[in-house]
């Protein structure tokens, strides 16, 4: 068992990113019963959960012309455009239902019409907070395991964000999937790495 310094994080389990939702990620549902498994080995488990309002600002259907996938310009930065997926309140944005979801505490993000929100700690500016650091600082939490969808964007941003904020943090990948989309892939492995993230299987 992991003392209650360590956390899993589990990354956005929901139904709209696996397999038969709008933003379905290949193999998004093979590794439930596995994070399962690995959630029975922690004493903190922490969830995060898409959430936007209809109509979203990283919705293609939000802007004329557009298609999933585009990238715009954003007045934080540039944007992939997303199908519509994870919309407050519908069966999409519900966690799989093979996955356990009595942690302590589930983390909504992506709200804001306006800013899209990958990361577990910070909104898509880099600078509007969730809660997720205060509430790991109060518990005293330092160690982070992350696993979920997809790795490429929430769970690489998630990552990230976490190692810069100065937690130890690790990401499992075989309990992971990814878009890969434009060697995005590639690109987040690397990205993790050289902030300090140890990528392990």
């Amino acid at each position: 068992m992991q003392p209650l310094t360590h956390a899993l994080i589990v990354i956005d389990m929901q139904n709209d990113f696996c397999p038969g939702g709008a933003l379905a990620v290949a193999g998004g549902d093979d590794i439930v019963d596995g994070i399962n498994e690995l959630m029975a080995d922690f004493q903190t488990v922490i969830l995060t959960q898409d959430w936007h309002p209809a109509g979203h600002s990283s919705f293609a259907s939000s802007h004329p012309d557009a298609a999933p996938m585009d990238v715009v310009d954003m007045p934080y930065g540039p944007q992939v455009l997303w199908p519509d997926h994870c919309i407050q309140g519908t069966t999409g944005a519900a966690f799989h239902e093979r996955l356990r979801t009595d942690g302590d505490l589930i983390i909504r993000k992506g709200y804001n019409p306006a800013i899209d929100s990958y990361s577990a700690f910070f909104e898509n500016d880099h600078a509007t907070p969730t809660g997720l650091e205060g509430y790991l600082r109060t518990r005293g939490i330092t160690k982070l395991t992350m696993v979920g969808l997809a790795l490429d964007f929430c769970v690489n941003y998630s990552a990230v964000d976490a190692a810069k904020l100065g937690f130890d943090v690790s990401v499992r990948t075989l309990l992971s999937r990814a878009i890969d989309v434009g060697g995005s892939l590639e690109a987040a492995l690397n990205g993790m790495r050289a902030a300090g993230v140890s990528v392990t299987t």
